[in-house]
């Protein structure tokens, strides 16, 4: 009697594995090493344009990409790795004696289509005691569309002059009809790149003590095994990412 080849269950478990061969590819196609180093520069920035009216908002960002707190202890919520393809750009950039290494770290991750990323926070760079965190801080951001997206919100700070906060702070009797002015003129900033003159006045809001000097605020479409950075006038962001086939 003629018996078939596979029975009903062979069949559908060669089908199941068929599936699970095809799937897999796709499933390694999303996964990526992603790469980001921060960088200062050393040298003397040309400041043109006014950020002393500029008050970038602290985004929520549950997740640590890179904490460094007062005492110097870094803190990450994700499993990283200095073995970067990154290292030989950020180290001939340090080399230059034009930059400073601030942060660079490494991790493996799936992006998968459409998917949305949690803001991770940074704070690198000098502390401010009277800001109360690091010089360098914000949030990185990373989704995939029909590319992968590096949304970068870094701003750049410093401590403020004390006597002019305490101009600021004791001004409040003075002639106040230039500053109502010079608040009327001001236009909305676009996303991008910002920058501030050497000698700007404290930004007051809510966290006294600083100012700010400039900020990256953009989103970069990002090419897989391609070098990218992000800069303005003091400082700058090298990302890297690498599909893991």
């Amino acid at each position: 009697m003629y018996k078939p080849a596979f029975t009903n269950a062979r069949r559908l478990l060669a089908a199941l594995a068929l599936l699970m061969a095809l799937a897999a590819p796709a499933q390694a196609d999303n996964t990526y090493r992603a790469e980001i180093v921060i960088l200062e520069r050393l040298a003397d920035p040309v400041l043109p344009e006014q950020m002393a009216d500029k008050h970038p908002e602290r985004q929520d960002a549950s997740k640590r990409l890179w904490v460094v707190d007062d005492l110097g202890n870094v803190s990450s919520d994700i499993r990283t790795t200095n073995n970067l393809t990154l290292n030989t750009a950020a180290s001939r950039l340090e080399n230059s004696g034009k930059y400073r290494v601030l942060m660079k770290t490494g991790w493996i991750q799936r992006f998968p289509p459409n998917y949305n990323g949690d803001p991770m926070r940074i704070e690198v760079g000098e502390m401010l005691e009277s800001a109360g965190h690091r010089a360098v801080e914000g949030t990185i951001e990373v989704n995939r569309r029909r590319y992968l997206l590096v949304d970068v919100q870094l701003n750049h700070w410093r401590a403020a002059d004390g006597a002019a906060m305490e101009d600021t702070m004791g001004g409040e009797t003075g002639d106040s009809s230039e500053g109502n002015s010079d608040q009327g003129d001001t236009e909305a900033e676009p996303q991008g790149v910002g920058t501030s003159p050497a000698t700007i006045m404290p930004v007051m809001d809510g966290n006294q003590g600083r100012e700010l000097i400039t900020w990256i605020h953009e989103v970069r479409r990002m090419r897989s095994k391609e070098i990218h950075f992000l800069d303005s006038p003091t400082i700058g962001v090298l990302v890297y990412f690498r599909p893991l086939d």
